[in-house]
């Protein structure tokens, strides 16, 4: 190609400026715009319009020009600061609109029909025309207000919602708690719930109803006899009074911790280490009622309270080792002395029978001589019955 017909290409995606040197001598350039994109030439760094598809006729000097474009693929919503300078200015024509609310309105932009965003109070936005067509419709609601049970599933899924409401999902056995400038509203039950806060002054916390269980787990304490060991514990609590819990206190699961441990500790101080570990039913018992009379208080109800473990010294848990050995041995000896006792009584209570009648001596005898010739391949007796018992030869031939 001639020089006289070379052309020069300003390309930013797929749209593009470009200029033969037949459009430099005459002073335009080409602006060629692809469907999936908008263009936005820049003269002098001053943005010319905003152009859609198409090829459009610009009047200059090539190395006057540059592009800014913009894809709409993506997100509706306008971010190029020159299509929001023009749209200021009142040059962004058809393709950008501009939505905006008022105080105390809150905006709900439908992008074809379709619920897609919500505007605060006192705010703007503008999107593509081309990506809508977007609609919006205002509403005046109060801090606190209810959503309408339909609206509330489209609204958490909008964009900027979280901006103008609060959403809960509370679950079976939960609720959610309201308040609005801190003042406590009403509880409701499982289920989404939707409530309007456009000046941001809501608030809703989800409180668990079921029973629940707490653990404290590695405390030191002293017992009373000077003892230090290390001690676990857990509750089970559930909450009676949401309102309370979450007003009467800053954070109830905190103090409900808080309140096990001090319960525990002041328990186990006032035992010895031998009433500690012999009466674990009546500490747990004692323990538990300090703590349900507190809890009661802050709108929790308290069950079952319970040592789980406890640690001992090293040196502490091997003094106790040597006791309970001892302790052992000394019953093993009791209990040994006492069947000796036992057996030596029934040997005489025996002896004496066998003094008193010679056809149990005799009987014995003979059981005994059975027990021995059972061992025996063969025994040969001499003298009749008499001789059974007093000579007896044993013959192991064979």
């Amino acid at each position: 190609m001639s020089r006289l017909f070379a052309s020069r290409t300003h390309s930013l995606g797929r749209s593009r400026i470009s200029a033969s040197a037949l459009d430099g001598l005459r002073g335009r350039a080409v602006l060629s715009v692809d469907q999936t994109e908008r263009a936005i030439p820049l003269k002098n760094g001053k943005a010319l319009g905003i152009f859609g598809p198409g090829e459009h006729e610009l009047s200059g000097r090539f190395e006057e020009f540059g592009l800014a474009v913009e894809a709409l693929s993506g997100a509706p919503e306008v971010r190029s600061p020159y299509a929001l300078a023009m749209l200021r200015e009142g040059r962004a024509g058809e393709e950008v609109v501009e939505l905006t609310t008022g105080p105390g309105e809150v905006g709900l932009i439908y992008r074809a029909e379709a619920l897609y965003a919500a505007l605060p109070p006192e705010s703007r936005v503008a999107y593509w025309t081309a990506l809508g067509p977007f609609r919006m419709e205002k509403l005046t609601p109060k801090d606190g207000e209810e959503i309408p049970a339909a609206l509330t599933p489209r609204l958490a899924k909008a964009q900027g919602a979280g901006a103008v409401s609060v959403i809960a999902r509370p679950q079976p056995g939960q609720s959610v708690q309201l308040f609005v400038s801190g003042e406590h509203r009403g509880g409701y039950g499982a289920g989404l719930q939707g409530f309007w806060s456009p000046n941001g002054l809501v608030g809703a916390q989800v409180v668990d109803l079921r029973t629940q269980t707490l653990e404290v787990s590695g405390q030191e304490i002293l017992t009373a006899d000077r003892v230090s060991l290390r001690l676990s514990a857990a509750a089970s609590y559930r909450v009676t009074n949401p309102k309370l819990a979450l007003t009467a206190v800053e954070d109830y699961g905190q103090a409900l911790y808080l309140a096990l441990q001090l319960a525990m500790r002041a328990t186990v101080s006032a035992r010895t280490l031998d009433a500690l570990l012999s009466e674990r039913v009546a500490v747990d018992e004692a323990a538990a009622g300090k703590l349900r009379a507190e809890m009661a208080a802050v709108g929790l109800e308290v069950g079952a309270v319970e040592m789980k473990d406890v640690i001992l010294p090293g040196e502490m848990r091997e003094i106790l080792n040597r006791v309970v050995a001892a302790e052992k041995e000394a019953e093993a000896n009791v209990i040994r002395r006492r069947e000796e006792t036992a057996a030596t009584r029934s040997l005489l209570n025996t002896a004496k029978l066998m003094t008193e009648n010679p056809a149990m001596m005799r009987l014995k005898e003979l059981e005994a001589l059975e027990a021995v010739a059972s061992k025996v391949e063969r025994l040969i007796v001499y003298g009749g019955p008499k001789g059974l018992l007093d000579v007896a030869k044993l013959d192991t031939e064979g």
